[in-house]
């Protein structure tokens, strides 16, 4: 027997915890753009935590979104009273819990709505998880793009915009005209300097607008940095199966997540915050030294085992750690030239933090894919393994292992693995991506010309030519056999 979740049921679930505060009292402060499973095992979880203490019952969420499939998550959500299972899983342990934080989802394409919520003043956050690739940034420079279609059609449409960033744009000028506070807008995504990126955004929009109120905007809202991380894969059956089997619930969009999570928030919110200090979350005057650990060391280890395990038909992120060559693989990568270029971090161990990556890669239960770690690489890899490589050759340093990441994600872009299996298209850009690497195969420069993505990185002659001698082995002995050149220093 399962219990369909929703917020009658609660009283009935005795398998996982449920909200014991009364969500009829929570009032909203937070509208979150893209209410995604991160979101709701991160930030959600949080406030979660914050609402069982007593405080902060003023900060509940309202969700919202801009593409078509956050309607199909709306409608889900909404057919269980807003609520989500999170389940927590460990190699020794599972448990799971209910979640109430949000109390509203705002309908997807209906601007008018959006914009009057943003506009009311019990909103004093605006946080965003809407992907690496959801910011208009040119990957090559990591600047804005103000020549998108998207963003030239907010610009002349700012009334109805139909991005995030239109939408928020919209609100704070409601929200000027109405002589109101302005919002803070925060993002919870995997991108350096992630609030300087948003700031960007909006301000770059703005300056189409308006260059007056572009001005206002930079002197009136803030953007604080933050460093999230959470290992949260993707729902599928499975997850749903796992769930009613082992907790007896019903959920139609569960989050399966390990039990780590970590939050550091630059303290910048002149509207107000809730007191999320109290469960947990880290607020420090500079954010950058723990994002860049994290975004080169964590998500570049990602990136680093997601292609070769990719190639070698390895399904599972901890199938991909059990795998010996996999493993020493990325303990070589990161101890060779990844750590030693990450600056220091208060209070942290850069080796003892990636023995703990290690540890949260390998945990069985999670059920985290390699196909999700491969996604999007035309956005990753700028953000993830290139700034690493180009530091190190800036420094005249080593790029060979970084350099055969690379040569990996290519030949994996090529389309089918070692055993020629095929790899369906797993990037914005496959089309793309599959026609530089066909090239690539006679000539590996081909592969670089992609200015947008490698840079300056492009023309330096060590980086070019290890990567051009590690794609020409894949291609003459396989990955394999690569790995092991590599690992025995005879590559």
């Amino acid at each position: 027997m399962t219990t369909k979740l929703s917020a009658a049921a609660l009283s009935h679930i005795t398998t996982a915890a449920v909200p014991g505060y009364d969500r009829s009292a929570l009032t909203a402060g937070i509208v979150h753009f893209g209410v995604g499973n991160f979101h709701r095992a991160h930030q959600a979880v949080y406030l979660d935590d914050l609402f069982a203490t007593g405080a902060g019952h003023d900060w509940a969420l309202v969700g919202a979104g801009v593409r078509p499939a956050d309607e199909a998550m709306r409608q889900q959500l909404r057919a269980q009273d807003w609520l989500t299972t999170v389940v927590e899983q460990e190699a020794d342990a599972s448990s799971a819990r209910v979640t109430g934080a949000m109390i509203d989802y705002l309908e997807p394409g209906n601007s008018a709505a959006v914009i009057e919520r943003l506009a009311d003043p019990a909103i004093r956050i605006v946080s965003l998880t809407i992907t690496e690739g959801g910011y208009y940034i040119d990957p090559a420079s990591q600047k804005f793009d103000p020549t998108h279609p998207d963003i030239a059609y907010d610009a002349a449409n700012i009334g109805a915009p139909k991005t995030a960033f239109g939408l928020i744009l919209a609100g704070l000028l409601r929200r000027r005209a109405d002589g109101a506070v302005p919002f803070t807008v925060m993002s919870c995504d995997n991108i350096p300097g992630n609030g300087h990126v948003t700031e960007n955004a909006v301000i770059g929009l703005a300056t189409l607008v308006d260059p007056a109120l572009a001005a206002w905007v930079k002197a009136s809202v803030a953007f604080p940095n933050g460093m999230v991380d959470r290992i949260t894969p993707a729902t599928s059956d499975r997850e749903k199966q796992l769930l009613a089997d082992n907790f007896g619930i019903a959920d139609n969009w569960p989050v399966f997540c390990e039990r780590f999570r970590q939050w550091v928030l630059e303290d910048n919110f002149p509207a107000g915050r809730p007191a999320l200090e109290k469960v947990g979350v880290q607020f420090v005057a500079d954010v950058a030294p723990y994002e860049l650990m994290k975004i080169r060391i964590l998500n570049g280890g990602h990136a680093t085992i997601a292609y070769p395990a990719g190639l070698m038909d390895i399904h599972f992120v901890h199938e991909a750690m059990e795998n010996p060559l996999v493993s020493a693989f990325l303990a070589k990568v990161e101890h060779d030239e990844i750590i030693p270029i990450v600056p220091p971090v208060p209070d942290t161990n850069l080796d003892d933090y990636f023995a703990l990556c290690e540890s949260r890669f390998a945990n069985p239960k999670i059920g985290d894919t390699i196909r999700r770690l491969a996604l999007d690489g035309s956005n990753r890899q700028p953000k993830f393994i290139i700034p690493s490589a180009l530091d190190r050759a800036q420094r005249q340093q080593s790029v060979n292992g970084l350099a055969l990441v690379s040569a990996l994600w290519c030949r994996y872009c090529f389309g089918t693995t070692d055993s020629g299996a095929v790899i369906e298209p797993n990037d914005p850009s496959w089309d793309r991506l599959t026609a530089q690497a066909k090239l690539a195969r006679q000539d590996p420069k081909a592969w670089l010309t992609m200015a947008d993505i490698y840079g300056e990185l492009a023309a330096d002659p060590a980086f070019i030519a290890a990567f051009t001698h590690a794609l020409d082995t894949l291609w003459s002995i396989g990955t394999k056999a690569t790995l092991e050149r590599y690992l025995a220093d005879t590559l």
